[in-house]
């Protein structure tokens, strides 16, 4: 873990906040709903995508809250000083990078209404398969390029197949989130893959666990499983 990429990636994570704000504001909304355009008390209108930088926790006009303050900018922080701590000055940062302020956004929308909207995950596909084709030139490391692609789509396929079989326990969503995820376990190793797969289930096993003894759930109770994914993804890239 190179500390001065740490520092470097926890100040880009703060820059980021009030722009993945905006993003989960926007697609924080129930499925079959467009994108939400205003403040849905006093309906002013909410900034643009080219004012995202100055979008606030707050709406601007009639103050109702839009999103906790400073959760989001902690936990960009937090996860981007781990991925450029651990990636320190390697082209494959970048890929990982934005994965991880993404990743940061979707668990954000997941955990609030358990939906992974496919304008922020299919548009994510080509920007991430660009970006390690980048490292993969730079290093001359075709084969990891191959692995990614390869292993985007066994996961994918496995997250299909999972919802064939017990639909309701997953969704689409968390189908093309593995897509994503597959692509950088694959970039850095089967194991990896297998593993952060599996550090997924765990966390959700637990947590699950845990909320019905604390009588916080019941067993009919359906809980996001997209953060507790791309919890997992985040401890084994980070620490394999």
């Amino acid at each position: 873990m190179d500390a001065t990429w740490a520092v470097a990636g926890a100040l880009l994570g703060v820059l980021l906040g009030p722009a993945l704000r905006g993003v989960v504001v926007r697609h924080a909304v129930p499925s079959g709903e467009p994108p939400r355009s205003a403040c849905p008390d006093c309906q002013q209108r909410l900034p643009t995508w080219r004012a995202l930088g100055a979008f606030s926790a707050r709406c601007p006009s009639c103050r109702t809250p839009l999103t906790t303050p400073l959760v989001l900018e902690l936990a960009a922080a937090a996860v981007l000083a781990l991925v450029l701590g651990r990636f320190a000055g390697q082209w494959d940062a970048a890929a990982y990078a934005f994965l991880g302020a993404l990743g940061v956004a979707l668990a954000a929308i997941d955990a609030r209404v358990q939906r992974l909207p496919d304008r922020l995950t299919l548009p994510a596909y080509p920007a991430a398969i660009a970006l390690f084709t980048v490292a993969a030139v730079v290093d001359a490391d075709m084969a990891a390029l191959g692995r990614a692609l390869l292993g985007g789509l066994a996961l994918a396929a496995s997250f299909y197949l999972l919802v064939c079989l017990r639909p309701g326990d997953l969704g689409t969503g968390d189908v093309k989130l593995a897509g994503l995820l597959g692509l950088a376990f694959g970039w850095l190793g089967w194991p990896v893959l297998v593993l952060g797969t599996a550090a997924g289930f765990l966390f959700f096993g637990l947590t699950s666990i845990g909320l019905l003894i604390a009588r916080r759930v019941t067993l009919s109770s359906q809980l996001a499983f997209g953060p507790f994914l791309l919890a997992g993804a985040l401890v084994s890239v980070v620490t394999l």
